[in-house]
């Protein structure tokens, strides 16, 4: 099934690529996850109704529809451009025109991801290379400072990663890789074509910082 056709059955449009004109370069461009991608991701990857999964940088909301179709799971997808953030809206709509069958399960905000208001249910973040190292070395800050008042364990879904996403995490956070997950078909071609999976456990809440300069 194509990306058109599978939109079509899930009565949202999230298929294509667009260029975004954001007020900081600091963001990158919308493209949604591939479904085959997130097929392979949750064939491997668990989650249950106890969680709740953040979209970082989530667009038109492909992953949210895709998670609730799936598992009924409460998802909240933050985006920073408005034109996305009425895609979204207008998906939701499509996609439940009740209201009734998502309520409560599927939320979308219009923010800055350094703005977001990290919630004590977060549990699961998602992220398809959204922006620059800069914001996700903030972002996971805030992650971590939610976690020191509301102790809970993190996982962070990395999807096409960057390698300095990667750095940052296994050289400056107590976040341990948990999985690496190769997208069949797609790695062979090109190797970012998969997802790195790391976790905090309950008894690691601190970010390494890094020592002040003290010459």
């Amino acid at each position: 099934m194509s990306e058109k056709e599978m939109d079509r059955m899930l009565r949202i449009k999230t298929a294509g690529t667009l260029e975004v004109l954001n007020q900081s370069v600091h963001y990158n461009r919308y493209e949604a996850t591939p479904y085959i991608a997130l097929d392979e991701l949750f064939k491997h990857y668990e989650i249950t109704k106890d969680n709740r999964i953040v979209d970082v940088g989530c667009g038109k909301g492909r992953l949210s529809f895709y998670i609730h179709n799936h598992f009924q799971v409460p998802t909240i997808g933050i985006e920073m451009s408005g034109k996305l953030y009425q895609d979204a809206l207008e998906n939701l709509q499509s996609y439940d025109k009740t209201g009734k069958k998502s309520k409560g399960l599927i939320t979308f905000e219009r923010c800055l991801a350094e703005d977001y208001k990290i919630d004590t249910r977060d549990d699961v973040f998602y992220f398809f290379n959204p922006f620059s190292e800069q914001i996700f070395m903030k972002f996971v800050e805030h992650i971590l400072d939610s976690v020191d008042e509301h102790k809970r364990s993190i996982d962070l879904i990395l999807y096409y990663p960057t390698s300095a996403y990667l750095l940052f995490l296994e050289t400056r956070t107590t976040f341990e890789f948990l999985r690496e997950i190769k997208v069949p078909e797609l790695y062979e071609q090109n190797e970012n074509e998969r997802f790195m999976i790391f976790h905090l456990p309950l008894m690691k809440l601190k970010i390494e910082r890094e020592e002040p300069n003290t010459n």
